[in-house]
């Protein structure tokens, strides 16, 4: 188990990053790897192979699975792999460009995926939550906070998953449960390509930032071992925006 002078060390924990193939959540799954825990993750495709080219994925050392997590049948046969979990993140997401979440396909899809799923993969590892006393972590965004233009879905389903966190974590505080979660800003994946692509949209973006910069994924890694750490013993359903600032303006 982890080394009692050293809370940050993770090794003998069982960390589960779902949305853990690329990205953000690639970047809390290496995060954990490094620091001594048996990591899974959760994409959405066929193999581990099928991400050798992606750039921001690397799934080396990290048990692969594919789930379609819009299917609340799929979630609960691939959580029944487990016999035990320290650490769920939940860092699966999905945005539609174009107004496609104006039609109302595109808005259940957008929901089913970055919010209902949450709730069904917390459902799912709840009794393993609760035999190890572990933490939740839901990766949700600073959209939560403000209004998300072209995207209602998306920022509907975030400010959803900071509610969730709250209701989670007053619900199963008693189990000995933490849920938290953290809101990343802007940070330079694939779903941001539509805007880091284009150096004027880049341009305005950095502008509203006060750190100057774009987020990592390793900068999201860091709140999330906190979270999961007992440095955070007594951090109860919050989310933590992890966003260079960008909420102060």
């Amino acid at each position: 188990m982890s080394h009692p002078d050293d809370p940050l060390d993770f090794t003998g924990r069982r960390v589960l990053v779902v949305g853990g193939s690329s990205g953000i959540g690639n970047g809390i799954a290496r995060a954990f790897l490094a620091r001594g825990a048996s990591v899974a993750v959760w994409g959405t495709r066929a193999s581990a192979a099928d991400y050798a080219a992606e750039p921001g994925s690397d799934l080396s050392g990290l048990a692969y699975a594919s789930v379609d997590v819009a299917d609340d049948a799929a979630v609960a046969r691939a959580a029944a792999a487990f016999d035990a979990l320290d650490v769920l993140v939940m860092s699966q997401g999905v945005v539609l460009y174009k107004r496609g979440e104006y039609a109302m396909p595109g808005f259940r899809q957008v929901l089913d995926v970055n919010l209902t799923s949450v709730m069904a993969c917390c459902m799912a590892f709840h009794p393993m939550l609760k035999a190890s006393g572990g933490s939740a972590i839901v990766v949700s965004s600073t959209a939560a906070f403000h209004a998300t233009r072209g995207n209602p879905a998306y920022g509907a389903s975030k400010a959803g998953a900071v509610g969730l966190v709250r209701t989670l974590a007053d619900a199963w505080a008693a189990d000995g449960i933490r849920v938290n979660g953290i809101a990343p800003g802007f940070v330079a994946t694939k779903m941001t390509r539509v805007t880091t692509g284009d150096p004027k949209r880049l341009e305005a973006a950095l502008a509203r930032i006060p750190a100057g910069r774009l987020g990592t994924p390793q900068d999201m890694a860091g709140a999330a071992l906190f979270l999961a750490s007992p440095l955070a013993a007594y951090v109860v359903g919050h989310t933590l925006p992890v966003d260079g600032g960008l909420l102060l303006g």
